[in-house]
């Protein structure tokens, strides 16, 4: 990036282009940033939040000007001014210009189709229309000469870049077509242009789960509200979902009917509507499709997605009853299915009929059922020989001991488990004293099911748990995976795939492209010795902080962030980056070609379980190795949230100037609880530095 070192920039344009470039010259240590624009306000084609962070950084925006002339210094051979002329006038007549100091100029506008030698060649060999631009077939960017295409400004609709790349990919297309069609040779009538690709897009996700079951990647959805039909199975295969599990069914003498309304927003995250939902509760039940239907999805899903390509597994439910096991088992092993999952753990409803969370809160149901099915989950292979399909317990969160029923789940002979299922709870008490969801003219309401990132924890401590119990056994985890970040968390817990629902129920299923990059990302990262330091896919705390907009000026400066102090603090700032006027250091980030991995990249299953060996009891923590809290001034907002906590909630050991509101740790007093730095609203703000001597409690009494 360039290095303005304090001098003026000048930036023409009113698109999202020029507001960019705008507050990015500001990043490369400009001092001013002049935008200028030939019609008015009204006129501005940037989106009102670029807008508003140019205005906020202090862009000063000038409408109504163009400019007429650039003046170069003789001497030097740079820039030196920018001559603009007022678009307003009377009479004819323009009501002045003006002459800008600057360092250098920015054309961010629109290009246009000018009389001269690219619109004479074009009308030369194709037709053009009567404003001088060439006839465009807009779903093909061909035009009347066969092997020229035509897009972006040239093509006289195009406002936008990223319009003007859309044309591109679409004539890239049609080029390939054409080329195709000299040859003699077909393409699809469908565009398909391949993605961008680098190695991180050749990162293997696929991993081994059990005998007879290999995922084509970890991310599969849950037996849940995605999975309610065999059209948006398919539909979720056709996404990029590595397996689906189908939607809990049961037989026809079971079948339910659900009521409404069922699924409704968390409590978990406060007054928050719309999307990112922290949390869902549901009344719903299984599936009120009936058992025929399921086992007609399998063999039609299946047809079109053999088990190499998309893993499907029937999940299905009843009583404590082995014939009814061993029905519904047969039926779905003789569709097709690759793997059964056995819902044992609904805790709404079915647990009044003997079934879901009635079977898997008792050890005995749980080994008897997994046993039943196991043996009848049998079927002849390709080979003619007979092959046993892969059978998983569904376990219930609502339960003392869950590796209790995960233990008598192995026992029983099932291949693995899938943990949890959701948290029984109860959301929304208003003040009329009724619940949401609530049915009916009475307004009743039952406990539902909680699911999403607030049974993320509940969900972690199930995996690991069971894994650190049951070495190797595997796990499909489920319960507040929204990311290949936490999906990450969930392998390294000891899972071995990742079933979500509440992430598809906040968005759709397109997300799991986003899963699929970001994990690909970060085993990709592992391999290579540059990136050891960084955190998933942030640089590290050190090289952010050498940002001079992250952390302005030197410590020595130690000034709180309000009144004349932050006038004060601004100046030392701005002084600061006309001497670093880059936010990060250029050295080796986006060279290319980009360093090679030093060492091979990770499967997923060499990470599976990776953090289990650290997980354990209480007493084996450390006693001995300490750390107290250190806050950073240049980072410091001087909200006194640290202060506040602290004093209410813990140890005191953090003293509030009255005048400047800077906080300071008292590291006697300093226990190293790590409250303040859990509710402090600024990342890397406070961290834990190691404590200098032995910590030794305050008793109040002495023990004798």
């Amino acid at each position: 990036p360039p290095r303005f070192n304090g001098g003026d920039v000048v930036v023409l344009g009113a698109g999202d282009t020029a507001f960019d470039c705008a507050t990015s010259a500001l990043r490369c240590g400009a001092g001013r940033v002049y935008v200028i624009f030939r019609k008015g306000f009204q006129g501005i084609r940037a989106c009102r939040e670029e807008v508003e962070v140019a205005i906020q950084e202090k862009c000063e925006l000038l409408p109504f000007h163009s400019p007429t002339a650039v003046r170069i210094d003789e001497k030097t051979g740079k820039i030196k001014s920018l001559e603009v002329q007022s678009n307003q006038s009377s009479d004819g007549e323009h009501n002045g210009s003006a002459s800008i100091q600057c360092c250098a100029v920015i054309s961010a506008f629109g290009s246009e189709l000018a009389p001269g030698p690219v619109r004479d060649s074009l009308s030369a060999v194709c037709d053009m229309d009567k404003w001088g631009y060439p006839v465009v077939d807009p779903m093909t960017q061909s035009t009347s000469e066969p092997s020229l295409f035509v897009g972006g400004d040239l093509g006289g609709v195009t406002k936008l870049t990223v319009e003007a790349a859309a044309d591109g990919k679409l004539a890239a297309w049609y080029m390939h077509k054409y080329l195709q069609d000299l040859e003699g040779l077909t393409v699809p009538e469908e565009p398909e242009m391949p993605g961008f690709c680098t190695p991180v897009d050749q990162v293997d996700l696929s991993v081994d789960v059990c005998e007879g079951l290999r995922l084509p990647n970890p991310f599969g959805l849950a037996s849940a509200p995605p999975t309610t039909t065999s059209a948006m199975i398919r539909r979720a295969f056709e996404a990029g979902w590595g397996f689906a599990v189908t939607k809990t069914y049961g037989r026809d003498k079971d079948i339910v009917t659900n009521v409404s309304p069922r699924i409704v927003r968390g409590a978990t995250s406060g007054e928050l509507y719309g999307p990112g939902q922290g949390s869902f509760l549901n009344i719903e039940l299984i599936s009120e499709k009936s058992q025929a239907y399921w086992e007609q999805s399998i063999r039609e899903l299946k047809a079109d997605f053999p088990k190499e390509k998309n893993v499907l597994i029937a999940s299905v439910m009843a009583a404590y009853n082995q014939e009814d096991w061993e029905i519904l088992a047969k039926g779905a092993v003789e569709a097709g299915a690759d793997a059964l999952e056995l819902n044992m753990s609904c805790p709404h409803g079915m647990g009044e009929k003997g079934m879901g969370l009635a079977c898997g809160q008792n050890p005995d149901y749980v080994e008897d059922i997994c046993r039943w099915v196991k043996k009848a989950a049998v079927r002849k292979g390709p080979d003619g020989k007979m092959e046993s399909v892969p059978v998983f317990a569904k376990l219930t969160p609502n339960i003392t001991d869950i590796v209790e029923i995960a233990k008598r789940a192995k026992a029983g002979g099932a291949d693995g488990v899938t943990a949890i299922n959701t948290v029984s709870g109860l959301m929304h008490l208003n003040s009329e004293a009724k619940a949401w969801p609530n049915v009916g003219s009475e307004a009743r309401t039952t406990y539902g099911g909680i699911s999403g990132n607030a049974i993320r924890p509940m969900a972690l401590r199930a995996v690991s748990a069971i894994s650190k119990a049951l070495p190797g056994y595997p796990i499909l985890a489920t319960g507040g995976a929204d990311s290949a970040a936490v999906s990450m968390q969930f392998l390294h817990a000891g899972a071995s795939g990742v079933q979500i629902c509440s992430a598809v129920q906040n968005q759709d299923y397109t997300v799991v492209q986003d899963y699929i990059t970001g994990l690909q990302a970060l085993l990709y990262m592992q391999s290579r010795e540059d990136l050891s330091d960084w955190n998933g896919q942030s640089r590290p705390i050190e090289e952010a902080r050498e940002n001079p907009w992250v952390k302005p000026y030197p410590g020595k400066h130690r000034l709180p962030d309000f009144g004349p102090y932050h006038k004060q603090k601004e100046h030392l700032a701005a002084e600061n980056r006309k001497k670093e006027p880059l936010p990060m250091p250029p050295a080796n980030f986006g060279a290319r070609p980009s360093p090679q991995p030093s060492k091979a990249i990770p499967s997923i299953n060499d990470v599976v379980g990776a953090a289990v060996p650290r997980i354990g009891a209480w007493h084996e923590l450390s006693q001995k190795e300490h750390v107290i809290a250190e806050i950073d001034p240049d980072l410091c907002i001087n909200c006194g949230k640290c202060y506040m906590t602290c004093n209410d909630n813990g140890y005191q050991a953090i003293t509030f100037d009255a005048m400047t509101h800077l906080p300071e740790v008292v590291n006697k007093d300093c226990t190293g609880c790590t409250l303040c730095l859990s509710v402090c609203p600024v990342i890397d703000c406070i961290s834990m530095v190691p404590r200098d001597g032995p910590y030794v409690p305050k008793r109040g009494i002495p023990i004798e």
